[in-house]
This record gives structure tokens, sequence and C-alpha cells, in this order.
């Protein structure tokens, strides 16, 4: 089995655009959504049964009001400034990290560490296996929450060839996250300055996995001089470069449809299936 990682440095570039329609032309029998902190692979590949579950992904702090003494200690520990009073000290669960240093200071034992519902994980399953997972607004572990993701699509796999994840953008946990275990990382880049700079930052991260790893640009037409120094970056760090996709408002109309690009035959189809075709070769040599 190969595992095919498809991530961007910054949000907006196409990632999931590409991904999404990857699935398609490899008819993937199982594929994942890391970016859990925004998915929305779901919004095009969801077939199947849909199973949800709640993810307690850490312990945060709670006081009990009955054996609280208001010494405020708690409080002046709290280097997150999570503790509040109002006329009762009471825990900000949006600024709580879990480090359970009020637990430790208490002289009155009042303060439990009690597992934190951070989000939901979803499995659909039918002809195909899609594990996908949402994590709670102001909630971390986001990493963690990818770990789960990837462990849910990990336990349920049979005999499939190809599993295709559509990462997170950035460098972060879930990125690092997501990198873990995988055969090979196809970057979606963008041709423009913030653009180049966060490829480069995601390069370097995948560069300490020593993951096979390969680009491609999107609306490569918008900046042809930035498209080609993306190129010549990537081909002097001896870094496969697979194509460019052009740019068109229709890929917008495909995707509101709640379909994959390569259902349609234009020139980004056409593009994506050279990306798809030299990607398959590269991961299987």
């Amino acid at each position: 089995m190969k595992q095919l990682l498809i991530l961007s440095g910054k949000g907006g570039t196409g990632k999931t655009t590409v991904a999404s329609s990857f699935i398609k032309l490899a008819e993937a029998k199982a594929f994942a959504d890391c970016d859990v902190e925004a998915p929305n692979l779901h919004l095009i590949n969801h077939e199947g049964v849909k199973e949800s579950k709640p993810y307690f992904g850490m312990k945060k702090a709670v006081i009990n009001q009955d054996k609280c003494i208001s010494c405020g200690i708690c409080q002046s520990n709290c280097r997150f400034d999570a503790i509040d009073f109002d006329g009762n000290y009471t825990v900000d669960k949006y600024a709580c990290e879990g480090c359970a240093v009020c637990q430790l200071v208490c002289p009155s034992k009042a303060i439990e560490m009690v597992e934190a519902n951070d989000g939901e994980t979803t499995i659909y399953r039918g002809n195909r296996l899609f594990s996908t997972a949402e994590l709670k607004m102001g909630s971390g572990n986001s990493g963690k929450l990818v770990t789960q993701v990837k462990k849910n699509l990990r336990d349920n796999l049979t005999n499939e060839e190809l599993v295709i994840i559509d990462g997170s953008p950035g460098i972060g946990c879930p990125v690092i996250a997501s990198l873990s275990g995988v055969d090979m990382v196809l970057i979606v880049a963008e041709p423009t300055l913030s653009g180049i700079s966060d490829m480069e930052r995601i390069l370097k991260t995948a560069s300490i996995f020593k993951t096979k790893t390969a680009v491609c640009v999107n609306k490569y037409d918008t900046n042809i001089e930035l498209t080609r120094k993306i190129e010549t970056y990537t081909l002097s760090q001896n870094i496969a470069f697979l194509g460019v996709i052009p740019y068109d408002k229709k890929v917008v109309e495909i995707i509101n449809q709640g379909r994959a690009v390569v259902e349609e035959d234009f020139s980004v189809s056409k593009a994506i299936k050279d990306v798809y075709s030299k990607a398959i070769e590269l991961i299987n040599i």
C-alpha cells in the first residue's frame, strides 16, 4: 500500500481541488482529510454510511465550587490567564491549556482535570473508506486529532493499493502528523511571493522526514515569472517538478456543484490528469 499526501504551504492554493481530483482519477478506495481545522473534502466525497464519534483530545481544569476556598492561588499561578473571578473562581475552557498547574497548587484539592470534547471524528463506509474529523473552535491539539484520523483509516483498511490524504496548510503540528509514515508528498504551490516562501518552508519540513517530495503549481498563469522561479528552485533542490495547472473560473462552478474538477473536460482537468500521471509514476519508483 502506498500513501500519497497532498500539502500546501498556505491555504487557498487549490490543495483540496487537486486531492479530490486525484481521488476521482485513482478511483481510490481509501482516503482521508487531515485538515481538521477546516475540513472540506467531504463536500465532494461523502459516499457511504456516516459514523461519527466525539473526540476527547486533552484534559482541562474544572473547579469544584463546594471545595473551593477562594484563595486565588490557582489564578495567580495560571500562566494562560484561564481562571476568572466573578464571585467564584471559574476556568475559561477556551483559554485553558491543560497544564494542570492549578490542580497542583490548589490547597483544598478543588480542581480536577476532566477530559474535554475537542471535536468529532467521522468515518464514511461503503464502496470506499473515508476518514475525516473536525476540531472544535478554540480547541488545541490538532496534531493529535490528525493522528486519530490516520489511525481510524489505517484500522479499517483491507487491501487498498493507494491511499490519498488531503493534508492541512502550513507547517505546524497537523502537517507534521500528516507527514508521518507517508510514501510521498505532493506540494501544491501558487505563484505568489507568500506562496513561494511557504512552499520553501514546507519543503524543509518534509525533508526532515526524508520523504519523497514533488511540487506542482496551481493557477500558474496568474504569474508566469514566479512560476518559473518555483520550477527553477525545485529543480535546483533535486525535487521533482510535476507540472502546472492553469487558472479558470470554471473550477469554482464545478466545486460548488460538489464535483471533482476532473469530471469536466477542459484545460484545468487535463493539466491535473497530467500531474496525477507523473505523481503515480514517481510514487511507484
